[in-house]
């Protein structure tokens, strides 16, 4: 008697942030098509919100490793591995997709472990990078080189993860599949709140030149270059950060320090459903992060019609396209931002067309239903595919 495929979905948390909604909407688009998907991760910790919530009201099997943590820990990591196995073993899934470092490395030694049929894994950014320590990223090198050993095919949200995981001999050639991380594409191309209602609602301007940063406030994420940038740039320009984080308080100190008071704007975290309001309440995005696979909210930016300031890092590239799209820039440039901030100043209408030529591009490549359907066709079962 044939019956739905079960397929496993593991994951470290379900925190707010890229690879944990792209995660989600994979599991609910598997379940809505009668797949027998399944959600496996560690407790939802952080000051960035959580999906954990949403996702046990989806109608599948949600599971939670209390001992899967971001941290690395021995202990806690050899308890994770042992209770992975042992899940797997139980219920006996015929595929395992593990979802960034540290799920993907004990998921995938956990499936091989219990004997799981197929093993799946999508890099959402790799954890080796030039600002982690040498001794770190060694680490995790050779321990994502044993994984990949293990796994059947290997997912990037990117050409550039891929071209990044081959020259550290992690994986081969014919393992690595891109598909596009997906996302929900119509509230970025129809907002709930207006522009002027949003504005108001933080005390900024309306008149106000307005860039908008989505991001957490922490390392890594290029708020001081976006400071920096802006105490050199058009003092017309205002910002917008949206979503919250350690460095808030730090953040605060600069912005005037830098003699920037008035001109910062904090939204605070928000949940995902009200971040297409903020972008279009923005003039342009502006995202100055040091790491990413590819950022998500560059294509949901563009959805919205915003041309994008970016740092050519990681998979940017793959959705900017320089001067036709938005602007790409070096890593860690303040003197190019501050240009870049001026230029689009100076003439807001030729860069807002950038915004409108991305639109179409994005609509149907990042959709949620487009990412589910290649992920069908790579799992080779149609639909609720039977055994």
């Amino acid at each position: 008697m044939s019956r739905p495929v079960r397929v496993f979905h593991v994951i470290t948390r379900m925190i707010l942030g890229g690879a944990q909604e792209n995660t989600l909407l994979t599991v609910e688009g598997l379940h809505r098509r009668g797949w027998d998907a399944w959600l496996v991760t560690g407790p939802a910790e952080g000051p960035e919100g959580e999906l954990l919530t949403r996702a046990r009201r989806g109608g599948f099997p949600v599971v939670e490793i209390p001992t899967l943590r971001r941290a690395v820990r021995p202990v806690s990591d050899m308890r994770a591995f042992h209770a992975l196995a042992s899940l797997f073993r139980r219920e006996r899934p015929d595929i395992v997709h593990t979802h960034s470092s540290k799920a993907g490395i004990l998921g995938r030694f956990a499936a091989a472990a219990a004997g799981v049929p197929r093993v799946i894994h999508t890099i959402h950014g790799l954890p080796f990078h030039p600002y982690a320590a040498p001794a770190a990223n060694l680490a995790f090198i050779w321990s994502e080189r044993a994984a990949a050993a293990l796994t059947g095919k290997i997912v990037v949200v990117a050409d550039a993860m891929k071209q990044k995981a081959l020259a550290a001999r992690v994986g081969r050639e014919e393992q690595f599949v891109r598909v596009w991380s997906g996302m929900e594409v119509e509230p970025f191309l129809k907002p709930n709140r207006g522009r002027a209602d949003v504005r108001a609602a933080l005390g900024i301007p309306q008149d106000a030149l307005l860039g908008c940063k989505v991001a957490r406030l922490f390392e890594l994420k290029g708020h001081d270059f976006v400071l920096e940038a802006a105490a050199r740039a058009d003092p017309r320009i205002h910002f917008l950060f949206v979503g919250d984080g350690l460095w808030r308080e730090r953040l605060t100190r600069k912005a005037e320090d830098l003699g920037l008071k008035g001109r910062i704007h904090y939204a605070g975290l928000v949940p995902p459903q009200d971040v297409p309001d903020y972008l279009h309440a923005s003039d342009f995005l502006v995202h100055a992060s040091l790491r990413e696979g590819l950022a998500r909210v560059l294509p949901q930016a563009l959805l919205a019609g915003l041309p994008v300031i970016s740092f050519d890092i990681d998979g940017a590239r793959e959705v900017i396209e320089h001067g036709v799209t938005g602007l790409l820039l070096s890593p860690e440039d303040v003197g190019g931002l501050a240009d870049a901030l001026n230029r689009v100043a100076s003439d807001l209408p030729a860069a807002q067309k950038w915004g409108v030529r991305g639109r179409d591009l994005c609509r149907e490549r990042f959709s949620a239903d487009a990412m589910v359907e290649s992920l069908v066709n790579l799992y080779g079962k149609r639909e609720a595919g039977t055994l």
